[in-house]
C-alpha cells in the first residue's frame, strides 16, 4: 500500500507538470497561439462553454488568431467574452469569423511576462514540495503503525526525494525556456 504511495506521487506531479505547461502555454507571448485562448468561457444559450467547444480556432498567421464558430449567431457572444477576458486583445468580427491580432510584446511586457512565468514556476514547485510532504507524512505514519520497516521507511522517503528533485529541474528547465521564448521574440 505504502509502496503506492510513491506511484501516486508520480502520478499527481507529472499532472502538476502538465498543468503549468498549460498555464505557461496560455499566456499571450507575442505570437497566435490557440490555447491563448483555453481559459475564455461564452455563454452559449445559458451554458458556459470553452470558445474551442463551439468554435474552430487557428492561427492562419504568426500573429493572427481566426475563430471560426459553428453557430454565426454566436459571434457576438464570442466577441463579448474576449474582450471581458485578461488577454488584452481586441477582437475584429466580419459576421463569418472572428479575427484577433496579437500585438507585438514591448521590453516592459515581456519583463511582466517572465515575472508571470517564475511566478508560476515557483507555485508550481510548492505543489511538488506539498505532495513531497503529505507522502512522506504517509510513510511515517505506516512506519509508526508498524506497517513497514525502517529500512523501508528510509527507502521510500529517498525515493520520494528523488523523484521530488526530479520534477524540481524538470520545472526549472520548462521555466527557462519559456523565459528564453520570450526574451527572444
Amino acid at each position: 500500500m505504502v509502496k503506492e504511495l510513491v506511484n501516486n506521487l508520480d502520478e499527481k506531479m507529472h499532472k502538476t507538470i502538465e498543468s503549468l505547461q498549460r498555464e505557461l502555454a496560455s499566456l499571450k507571448a507575442g505570437k497566435a497561439n490557440p490555447s491563448m485562448l483555453d481559459r475564455i468561457f461564452v455563454d452559449y444559450y445559458g451554458t458556459m462553454t470553452l470558445i474551442n467547444q463551439m468554435a474552430n480556432v487557428s492561427a492562419p498567421e504568426p500573429r493572427v488568431l481566426l475563430i471560426q464558430p459553428w453557430d454565426r449567431n454566436t459571434i457576438k457572444d464570442i466577441e463579448k467574452a474576449i474582450l471581458m477576458s485578461d488577454i488584452g486583445i481586441n477582437p475584429s468580427n466580419d459576421g463569418v469569423a472572428i479575427r484577433l491580432l496579437v500585438p507585438e510584446l514591448t521590453e516592459e511586457t515581456r519583463k511582466k511576462l517572465v515575472k508571470t512565468v517564475k511566478k508560476l514556476g515557483e507555485d508550481t514547485k510548492i505543489v511538488i514540495r506539498n505532495l513531497r510532504r503529505d507522502t512522506n507524512d504517509k510513510i511515517k505514519k505506516a512506519k509508526k503503525d508498524s506497517t513497514i520497516t525502517e529500512d523501508e521507511s528510509k527507502e521510500l522517503e529517498n525515493k520520494v526525494q528523488k523523484e521530488t528533485d526530479k520534477f524540481i529541474k524538470n520545472i526549472e528547465e520548462i521555466v527557462k525556456k519559456k523565459e528564453n521564448d520570450l526574451m527572444s521574440l
